[in-house]
Parts: C-alpha cells; sequence; structure tokens
C-alpha cells in the first residue's frame, strides 16, 4: 500500500466521514508528520500498533563493493527500528487473540515460561559447536 491508496482507505472508511479525499490527504499527512516527529524525538508507541524507535548505528569499517581488497569508512547513523505489537501481529497471523487482550497477558507468561526452559536445550548446541572450532 502506498501513501495514495492509504489515502483512499482512509477516505472510504465509514467512521471517519470525511467529506473530500483533500481533507483524508490532510490527515494522513498530519498523522505522518506527527509520527515523523516523535520518531526523530526518540521513539514513538502506538498501543496495538507497535514501536518505533532510534537505534545509533556506529562508525565502522567495511570493504569497498567495486574493489573487495580495499577498505572504506562507514559514518556513523541513526536506524529506525520498529517492533509489532501481539494485536498487530495476531491481525497479520490472523487469530483472533486480538478481541481476549486481558487473558492474552495471562497466555503471554506461559510460553515465555515454556520457552526459557526450552532455550537451554536450543543454545547447548551451539556453544559446543563454537567450542569445536
Amino acid at each position: 500500500m502506498n501513501k495514495q491508496e492509504l489515502v483512499e482507505a482512509v477516505l472510504a472508511n465509514q467512521d471517519a466521514k470525511f467529506e473530500s479525499k483533500a481533507a483524508a490527504e490532510r490527515a494522513v499527512k498530519a498523522v505522518l508528520d506527527a509520527l515523523t516527529a516523535g520518531i526523530k524525538a526518540g521513539g514513538v508507541q502506538i498501543i496495538g500498533f507497535g514501536n518505533f524507535n532510534v537505534k545509533e548505528r556506529a562508525a565502522r569499517t567495511g570493504i569497498n563493493p567495486q574493489d573487495p581488497t580495499k577498505k572504506i569508512k562507514i559514518a556513523a547513523s541513526k536506524a529506525i527500528s520498529f517492533k509489532a505489537s501481539a494485536p498487530l501481529k495476531a491481525a497479520v497471523n490472523e487469530k483472533k487473540a486480538a478481541k481476549k487482550a486481558a487473558p492474552a497477558k495471562a497466555a503471554k507468561a506461559a510460553p515465555k515460561a515454556a520457552a526459557k526452559k526450552a532455550a537451554p536445550a536450543k543454545k547447548a548446541p551451539a556453544k559446543k559447536a563454537a567450542k569445536k572450532k
């Protein structure tokens, strides 16, 4: 979906009741401007959708793709990361977990406990493989 398709989807939403395409465009632009300002300030958290964060990338040395024998300096920069919320993940995976917000916390604790028990078993072979090198 591109920006124009997003504007058309907002305009088609019966609950929004925009009187014109121009009004829907202004609304989408306002939301995108607010997100940009929030991300620049350090991050945005939208409950039920996800988190946008800014991560610092340190300066580093890389390999020149045109001449692999030469190294180049890559300047420090900032990168934007996005972590989807559980309801968004559920919607993408077509689960109905979004409707059960309160029980989701209890259900979320159980897989974490199971993952902690299963995690050492997964990590052990990796450690053994690292020791063999």
